[in-house]
């Protein structure tokens, strides 16, 4: 059963938000329901909705998925965010991620219907009524 605690994020936050500042970020990390380490980045240098969007784009061109376009927050799919990256937001998510799954374990089986976890992880850049902001200094381009 998936289990996160203030302690088990305490021990997980130094090296969170060592990548946080690699990367010029600004974020919050949170417990949700005891079961979910969740990140909010409020602010940074990488323009995620942007290169969310142009990949959005690409791929509606494509055909391969139809979905609208994010402004100002966004959730990230902590499963299938490479495929909706690239770039300096990529590099940053994949990095985030591994740490934020440090010590964590899946040991599900979708087949059987058996869900086991060590705890959820969630991203999300901005929130509904305060968006994330892209700061003018060291600015990566999507």
């Amino acid at each position: 059963m998936a289990y996160m605690n203030a302690q088990r994020k305490a021990s997980l936050a130094p090296t969170i938000h060592a990548v946080l500042k690699k990367h010029g970020l600004k974020g919050t990390l949170a417990v949700r329901t005891h079961s979910a380490l969740v990140l909010t980045l409020q602010s940074g240098s990488i323009d995620f909705i942007g290169n969310y969007n142009a990949r959005l784009a690409e791929r509606n061109r494509r055909g391969s998925y139809k979905g609208a376009p994010a402004a100002g927050h966004l959730r990230v799919n902590s499963h299938w965010y490479h495929e909706c990256f690239s770039g300096p937001a990529l590099d940053f998510l994949q990095e985030v991620i591994r740490a934020m799954n440090t010590g964590n374990h899946n040991r599900s089986d979708a087949q059987t219907d058996y869900f086991d976890v060590g705890w959820y992880t969630d991203v999300t850049i901005g929130r509904e009524g305060r968006p994330y902001t892209i700061t003018k200094e060291n600015h990566h381009e999507s």
